[in-house]
């Protein structure tokens, strides 16, 4: 009797845009490790608030590394962005089962997941069809404690890789930065309407010339107990189901009825 084959190990893809060098990205290595064959390819460099941008005028280059014990992993030269399309194209020659971003040293609630290198990574992954988890620690220290992020960010991996919701599937989870013991559990949420107020301050460099330096302000705007910023604010692990269909389809609906060909 022939033996049955043996079930091949899934592909998790992981990159960041906080540079392969950072513990984030280390710790979520760390957490999924055991669950199938990890494969990194992230930036060389930090490229936090990139958001989707790719790179076409200028050549990418790709490095082999050897800083993760037992994982096959590669800096990039360009974005969190082109780190995915190349490790589809290049490194892994075929669509990994998972694709992982982070973890970040800091938030992508609300308004900031537009602006994030983290989610525009994981948004890549899902418009290839690829399932994808964003994660960010709302602790930008260098020394951020990833003990809850790892457990959880395992507890999730598990359940997609076990039970594949949507090819499609993107998720933006925040982690608050309080020890694990603290954490209530997670919580499934909808984006805040909350943004930063912004201003460039101006000021003179040595020899006198102005620049500008962007301040500003996180204002909530929405006070639901639904949201990704109540669930943080009250301890809890935030789950946002993301997509990339920019489409307002309320408004969609009223213009049809009032544009007429």
């Amino acid at each position: 009797m022939a033996k049955a084959k043996k079930k091949a190990q899934p592909v998790i893809l992981i990159t960041n845009d906080d540079g392969i060098s950072s513990p984030g990205i280390r710790a979520l290595i760390e957490a999924v490790k055991g669950l199938g064959k990890v494969v990194v390819v992230a930036p060389d460099k930090p490229q936090s608030g990139m958001g989707h941008a790719i790179t076409i005028g200028q050549p990418l280059r790709l490095h082999p590394m050897h800083i993760f014990e037992g994982v096959e992993a590669y800096q990039c030269s360009g974005t969190p962005v082109d780190c995915v399309k190349l490790a589809v194209d290049k490194v892994l020659h075929r669509k990994p089962d998972i694709c992982l971003s982070g973890v970040n040293h800091g938030p992508n609630h609300s308004i900031n997941v537009i602006y994030s290198g983290t989610m525009s990574a994981a948004l890549e992954a899902a418009i290839e069809s690829i399932p994808s988890i964003g994660f960010s620690l709302m602790d930008y220290s260098i020394e951020a404690d990833f003990t809850a992020a790892q457990k959880y960010a395992r507890i999730l991996v598990e359940q997609i890789l076990n039970k594949p919701l949507d090819k499609h599937l993107c998720l933006n989870v925040n982690i608050p930065g309080i020890p694990e013991s603290l954490i209530k559990g997670m919580k499934v949420c909808r984006q805040a309407y909350a943004k930063y107020e912004e201003e460039f301050a101006e000021r003179k460099d040595p020899r006198g010339h102005n620049y500008y330096w962007l301040t500003g302000e996180f204002v909530n705007f929405d006070k639901g107990k639904d949201t990704d910023v109540w669930a943080l604010k009250n301890n809890y692990i935030s789950v946002v189901p993301v997509q990339f269909d920019l489409t307002h389809y309320t408004l969609k609906a009223k213009l049809e009825k009032v544009l007429h060909n």
